[in-house]
């Protein structure tokens, strides 16, 4: 391990082509899209957006849910 890795940690220049998670079990980097790449140097794993061809991180594919604060007596006279 050279210094400059020792003291400023991986600079994950290195990927693994993309891997896609099948079934229940999957890795926190692969719950985010589904697939994830591997940094070679140190193991680290990221989420991948297969369609955008990139790196995401897990703050951008977070689904953001809003809810409705009305009746559903309101809603239904409205429809």
């Amino acid at each position: 391990m050279s210094l400059v890795n020792l003291l400023f940690g991986c600079w994950h220049k290195n990927y693994s082509f993309p891997f896609t998670a099948r079934g229940s079990r999957r890795t926190q980097a692969a719950q985010v899209t589904g697939t994830y790449v591997v940094c070679l140097d140190c193991g680290k794993e990221f989420p991948y957006d297969w369609k955008e061809m990139k790196l995401v991180s897990a703050s951008e594919r977070s689904p953001k849910v809003t809810s409705i604060r009305e009746p559903i007596r309101t809603l239904a006279k409205t429809a």
